[in-house]
């Protein structure tokens, strides 16, 4: 379709998900971001939370990630992650689980902090998805 993005979520081990979109959604360092055919070109930094993608035929994907960079050219977007997941991936109890653990481990601050916004992403994620 000429009309749309071309999206590509990939993390380190495979391609999550590449397709066509209409917008995708996603948090930056800088606050939340998103993405219309014709944006500017850009680079950021993103935080461990949830990606939405709108595709063409109506359907959101929904996944996250654990940080990684957005890059955005040509009405081309590709999302860049150490970690990404699909909704329909994640086992939302294991999430819940690892939420508890790192609210009461013996984690440093940053570490338990990482993990928190992990586990609250993964739970976001199931429940946007539902």
């Amino acid at each position: 379709m000429a009309d749309a993005l071309q999206v590509e979520l990939v993390a380190a081990d495979r391609t999550v998900w590449s397709g066509e979109a209409t917008m995708v959604i996603a948090r930056t360092v800088e606050g939340d971001v998103g993405v219309l055919r014709g944006h500017a070109p850009m680079l950021s930094l993103l935080t461990e939370a949830v990606v939405e993608i709108a595709e063409v035929e109506g359907d959101v994907v929904i996944a996250t990630v654990d940080g990684g960079f957005l890059s955005v050219a040509n009405d081309r977007v590709s999302i860049l992650s150490e970690r990404a997941v699909l909704a329909t991936e994640i086992d939302v109890d294991a999430a819940r689980a690892d939420l508890e653990a790192a609210r009461s481990g013996d984690l440093t601050d940053d570490e338990a902090e990482r993990r928190i916004r992990q586990a609250e992403a993964q739970i976001r994620a199931v429940e946007k998805a539902s």
